[in-house]
């Protein structure tokens, strides 16, 4: 039995809004949870238009208040833009509230130049990321180091669980952080569908050193998924999710998330087919019986123990079928 994630972006799809889509990522939480997901994680994306998703800690509190048991989390927190302190506390606020039900996320941010300035204006020279890593856990530690430049400061509240904690990558260094740290990782393979990322996650596994918040190396890999009753129909959302992808990564990002009707008119050009044809490495596509078989296949190559699962498709109602119908498929346990 594969665990089964889902990572929601909260795309704001053509003729909706930013709101219309941060209440529809709470209700496939909602949904998620009765399904038998095992964590729902929500991301940070800055000056991407067609994302409504730019605060995690701010969404995940309304959605672990709106859920009763699935583990919400960051997918990730980008934390080279922020105080390693001011995260620490943001996550035992949530973790005091909603208590074995917070993962923390964290990664590096892939922001162009003008967020990065202005989610940094502020501060002075940056720290090293595996710095920002290490202060993070001095801060949810129950001992923290005497060692330690601010060994004075204790993030509040001071509680009795902690949330867990989760190293986003693509690749060997962030690998080798998440073993040298003992903290769990999730490897990105809708990001870099290669090699590297069975070599990654190998050597994660062989150098991993356990810390107070993890014993035993933990493993997911996200990947994105198109799910529908037929071939065709996930066919048809791929194709919507293709000129997403393609905008999304252009110097002209789109406003919203094009629907099927919009990607069918506009086509592709024969260097935009060639783009598609790589990014289509990316995501997993079809029906949820053929979806379930590559995640088993995915999470067996990975030796993962959890996929996650980003359903970043047009439409509410698609995404929310389409996790169904592969929950299913999976043989996920629905709550009763």
């Amino acid at each position: 039995m594969v665990t089964l994630n889902l990572l929601d972006y909260s795309p704001i799809d053509e003729g909706a809004t930013a709101r219309d889509a941060l209440l529809q990522t709470v209700q496939l939480a909602k949904q998620a949870e009765q399904l038998g997901y095992r964590r729902f994680w929500v991301s940070e994306h800055h000056q991407v238009m067609s994302v409504a998703g730019s605060s995690p800690e701010m969404l995940m509190m309304h959605l672990a208040s709106s859920t009763e048991r699935i583990r919400i989390g960051s997918g990730g927190v980008m934390l080279p833009h922020y105080s390693p302190y001011k995260v620490a506390e943001n996550f035992r606020l949530l973790e005091a509230i909603h208590p074995n039900r917070i993962d923390l996320g964290i990664g590096r941010s892939p922001s162009f130049h003008q967020v990065n300035r202005a989610l940094n204006e502020t501060k002075g020279k940056r720290l090293p990321y595996e710095q920002q890593i290490g202060d993070l856990q001095h801060y949810l530690s129950e001992s923290p180091s005497p060692d330690h430049r601010f060994s004075g400061l204790t993030a509040t509240p001071v509680i009795d669980t902690a949330p867990e904690l989760w190293l986003l990558g693509t690749g060997m260094g962030s690998a080798a952080i998440a073993a040298e740290y003992g903290t769990a990782f999730a490897f990105a393979h809708f990001g870099k569908p290669s090699g590297e990322g069975l070599e990654a996650v190998r050597l994660y596994r062989e150098q991993f050193r356990p810390s107070p918040f993890l014993q035993r190396p933990k493993v997911t890999v996200a990947v994105f998924a198109v799910v529908a009753e037929t071939a065709e129909e996930a066919e048809e959302l791929a194709t919507a999710f293709d000129l997403w992808l393609l905008m999304v990564e252009s110097s002209n990002p789109p406003p919203y998330y094009p629907s099927v009707e919009t990607a069918k008119k506009r086509g592709f050009s024969t260097i935009e087919k060639e783009k598609v044809a790589q990014n289509r490495k990316r995501m997993i596509i079809g029906t949820p019986l053929h979806v379930a078989d590559e995640i088993r296949r995915l999470a067996g190559q990975y030796q993962a123990d959890e996929v996650t699962v980003i359903p970043n498709v047009y439409g509410a109602g698609n995404r929310l079928t389409g996790t169904a119908l592969l929950a299913e498929a999976m043989g996920l346990a629905a709550l009763k």
